[in-house]
């Protein structure tokens, strides 16, 4: 019997513990492979989704090279004294522009706690963040050191560079995922063309080894799910994010050379109807290098960990409701979302965080 395309593309598996299996997809076909081979790749990405809602992505078209100086000019920026980064502070949900400082958000939603106001006191995140939107929307102007010296100049081009590159991969994960949900290749170009993305540098600070093993809910960043379509995550070598699998466990999501992890967000879920999964991830310390013995570990501190993530949402203005073919008497499953605004929903959910 002959393969199927998606039979020619199988991909290889980067986690699979606890029932949480998460590919490694090559992106490579989808840009230059024959329509079988874009079908394939389309097919892996919707699997993934529907199952684990993570996938690492490979052959993404975003250089290695391009990365490390988005990362080398993070680290520069939180590196600045602490006075100036208070001074492009964040300071709406509806810019959601800007330096945030470690404490200040905790990643727990308000039915989960009586009052965030004590839980982001007591176990703050310990993180420090730089969020960039798009650029030229009245009232809500990224808040870039370009006018503090030439390295803030070099980071806002760097910067409103690398916005372009994610929000045109942006672009072909949703192409793909139209294919791969029986929807024209298309189907989502008017919905993401705008970009109104959000681009977050993430700075979490060396912390004292004491500090975990004295608070056993301490995290970098509190178990969530994302709000919008997707997620890009570009990590270091250090680690520390986990995802919640099936069981109901964490499991590390291991750092590999090279790859996007790629995760599906509470808007797509919901957008699909709930076809799609948003999995809850967290950040804690880094695991322990394979082969170490803690015993022999002398080191007090866990090193900085630096990551970049772009979170992909469908343009502000847009109405998200169930997609075709998710929903229907022909499949005897009814919507089980009301319609919203793109806009609407992510203030919402920025407002319990922040």
């Amino acid at each position: 019997m002959a393969n199927t395309a998606h039979e020619l593309h199988p991909s290889v598996t980067a986690v699979e513990k606890d029932d949480l299996v998460i590919p490694i997809i090559d992106f490579g076909p989808f840009f230059s492979g024959t329509p079988s081979d874009k079908h394939a790749v389309a097919l892996s990405i919707t699997d993934a989704f529907k199952t684990s809602g993570f996938l690492y992505l490979k052959a993404h078209g975003i250089p290695p090279s391009v990365v490390s100086r988005v990362f080398a000019s993070s680290a520069r920026f939180f590196a600045r004294p602490q006075s100036e980064k208070d001074s492009l502070g964040w300071t709406t949900p509806q810019s959601n522009r800007g330096y945030v400082a470690i404490g200040r958000e905790k990643l727990a939603t308000l039915d989960e706690t009586e009052d965030i106001d004590i839980q982001r006191g007591s176990i703050p995140d310990l993180k420090e963040t730089m969020e960039i939107g798009r650029e030229g929307i009245d009232g809500l102007p990224n808040q870039w050191p370009d006018h503090i010296d030439d390295e803030g100049k070099d980071f806002k081009e760097t910067m409103l560079s690398f916005f372009e590159m994610c929000k045109n991969l942006h672009r072909l994960i949703m192409s793909a995922i139209a294919l791969g949900m029986n929807l024209p290749e298309h189907f989502f170009d008017g919905y993401v063309n705008d970009g109104d993305n959000n681009l977050r540098l993430l700075h979490y600070p060396p912390v004292r080894k004491q500090t975990f093993q004295s608070n056993p809910n301490q995290v970098r960043a509190g178990e969530h799910s994302d709000y919008g379509s997707v997620t890009l995550l570009f990590q270091d070598r250090h680690g520390g994010l986990q995802v919640r699998s099936p069981k109901g466990t964490f499991v590390d999501a291991t750092p590999i050379a090279d790859t996007i992890v790629v995760n599906a967000g509470d808007l797509l879920a919901r957008w699909s109807n709930d076809t799609i999964k948003s999995t809850r991830h967290r950040v804690i310390e880094p695991p322990k290098p394979a082969g170490q013995d803690p015993e022999n570990d002398s080191s007090e501190t866990y090193p900085a960990r630096y990551s970049v993530a772009y979170f992909c949402n469908p343009n502000t203005n847009k109405v998200i409701e169930a997609l075709p073919g998710t929903w229907g008497d022909d499949i005897q499953v009814t919507k089980k979302y009301s319609d919203i605004t793109t806009g609407d929903y992510l203030v919402q959910r920025l407002t319990a965080t922040i």
